[in-house]
């Protein structure tokens, strides 16, 4: 009894293992998707592809991708919220 048991773990640790390992394959071929087309995006837009040339596009200004960060206007600044939670 004791041997089924220890070969039902077995089991159950191997088909929990190709499981982990097929989603891992599915992240990477998704990733891979995105990425290629986004490569293809920036091939057809005429912009340069990567990490280097989008950092330098987005401190000159030209990033257009979403609206600017506004900071939040706060009226009152003596308003102070915080939480505080005693630890026994």
């Amino acid at each position: 009894m004791n041997t089924l048991t220890h070969i039902f773990r077995l089991v159950l640790l191997l088909v929990l293992g190709i499981f982990g390992m097929a989603m891992a394959l599915v992240f990477m071929v998704s990733t891979a998707i995105a990425v290629g087309v986004l490569y293809v995006v920036a091939r057809i837009k005429g912009r340069p592809f990567g990490v280097r040339a989008y950092w330098s596009e987005r401190q000159a200004g030209g990033y257009r991708g979403t609206a600017p960060y506004r900071r939040p206007r706060h009226h009152d600044k003596d308003v102070i919220d915080v939480e505080a939670r005693e630890i026994p």
